[in-house]
């Protein structure tokens, strides 16, 4: 993948986002997991058989992403190199999510600026999947402003990372990764040994990209607030407290983001009805209101911004 492959990749990400009307790759793959979860579960499958099928099924969706991206843009080469070069912009297009998770954002925000919290409730339910039914507005705020963050590693720095790493097929491969744990990398009786595997690769391939997203953080911590004490104090936050979260990589962009934002994140969330008490990361310098929901926005953008303006350059520098 060329720089300027890229660059148009993200400019068409940050015009359109995830049109529904298109047929996103995403959308495919979660419906070869229900398929197959449904298969795998009809069948009652002891422990052993369905862990593993769940690592068949963690190892077959990446590679088949994998390679149908490279047989698309092969295809494509073969008419023309043109024709290569759009389906590479294409597929790199589709594995980042700026403007999907700055549109739910915003949809968030709006209605609690409409003092809706109805609205808020069923707005902030898009983005996360914890109960989200009798939130308060704080718990809101700490639900979005916990998305941001993770969803910035995850959505945008990491397929950020795979394509200057192998192109547009290998940022398919990872999105295929997180598709897998987002459905089925789950501790529930269900999912407890059939999304075992794909649980373990999620936290392999984003065990680098979550750590860069927190050093982005912490540098747009400094050019927001033009503080090198606030940048200081993120970094503080990050270097204390990102080992805490249950995940070993979610806790570094969230407690990087306490700390830009110097306020408390994690605490009790409900799932299924079920609470779950997560570690708290950041210091409780100021209580969550509605205002930090854009200010989150705001270093996400930045820490975006850089991150492309880093992967053209790799790739300036390495392809000339």
């Amino acid at each position: 993948m060329t720089g300027s492959e890229l660059a148009v990749a993200c400019l068409l990400d940050a015009a359109v986002g995830d049109p529904r009307w298109f047929p996103h790759p995403v959308r495919w793959m979660g419906f070869l997991v229900n398929w197959y979860d449904l298969q795998v579960h009809q069948l009652l499958l002891s422990p052993t058989k369905q862990r593993m099928a769940g690592i068949l099924l963690a190892v077959a969706l990446p590679a088949g992403a994998y390679a149908a991206g490279t047989l698309l843009i092969g295809f494509g080469s073969s008419i023309d190199p043109l024709w290569g070069s759009a389906v590479t912009v294409l597929l790199a297009w589709t594995t980042l999510a700026a403007r999907d998770l700055m549109d739910h954002v915003l949809s968030v925000q709006r209605a609690l600026q409409a003092l809706s919290l109805t609205e808020a409730r069923s707005a902030v339910g898009k983005i996360v999947g914890r109960d989200t039914e009798g939130m308060a507005e704080s718990d809101i705020v700490r639900a979005t402003v916990e998305t941001i963050a993770e969803s910035t590693a995850d959505g945008i720095i990491a397929p950020l990372f795979y394509l200057i790493l192998g192109g547009a097929p290998l940022a398919l491969a990872y999105k295929a990764v997180s598709t897998l744990d987002s459905m089925i990398g789950h501790l529930d009786d269900r999912y407890r040994w059939f999304g075992w595997a794909s649980a373990r690769l999620d936290d392999a391939a984003n065990f680098l990209p979550a750590r860069i997203t927190a050093l982005l953080l912490v540098l747009s911590t400094g050019i927001v607030s033009r503080s090198w004490s606030a940048m200081e104090h993120a970094w503080k936050i990050l270097l204390r407290d990102g080992q805490q979260h249950p995940s070993p990589n979610s806790g570094h962009p969230e407690a990087a983001m306490a700390g830009s934002l110097g306020v408390q994140l994690g605490g009790i969330n409900r799932y299924e009805g079920l609470p779950i008490e997560r570690p708290c990361l950041g210091d409780p310098d100021q209580p969550l209101t509605r205002a930090h929901i854009g200010r989150a926005l705001t270093l996400m953008l930045w820490t975006t911004f850089i991150g492309v303006l880093l992967s053209m350059g790799w790739l300036l520098m390495v392809r000339g």
